[in-house]
């Protein structure tokens, strides 16, 4: 369901920092959202030197940019304790300031994404979607991040 995209400039990033920031996103977006932790996945982009621009110059390398898409039905009060609490997280987990830290969070239809080889439920709706896939498919998404 939700796909956070974190790009930074090349090797700017530990693994270490890169685990911890992919845990605290997904924690935080299960916290915040109530969904399962096993649909939040985050994807790391290294940005090769040269290729990151910011006002028609090479951007800071501190930069880090977060675009999460999101099943649409969040409340507004939700998208901003995503922004928030994900900023602080990975503030916390890189020493990178926050101001050097970009968010965003992009509404997507549930009915135009398909995980795990089904269309999405609404939100609130997961534990109903679940129990209705057949039970090879539902034992898979259970044993994910076990």
């Amino acid at each position: 369901m939700p796909t956070y995209f974190v790009s930074t400039a090349a090797a700017r990033l530990s693994a270490a920092e890169k685990q911890s920031i992919a845990a605290a996103i997904t924690r935080i977006h299960s916290e915040v959202t109530h969904a399962p932790l096993f649909f939040a996945q985050v994807i790391f982009n290294e940005i090769p030197p040269g290729n990151h621009f910011m006002g028609g110059t090479l951007a800071d390398p501190d930069v880090v940019f977060i675009h999460g898409h999101v099943r649409s039905g969040r409340s507004p009060e939700q998208k901003r304790q995503l922004l928030v609490r994900i900023v602080d997280a990975v503030s916390a987990a890189t020493v990178i300031s926050k101001t050097s830290i970009w968010v965003y969070v992009v509404d997507l239809p549930p009915t135009q994404m398909v995980e795990y080889g089904h269309i999405l439920p609404e939100p609130g709706m997961e534990d109903v979607w679940l129990a209705s896939l057949p039970e090879p498919d539902r034992a898979h998404i259970e044993r994910v991040g076990k």
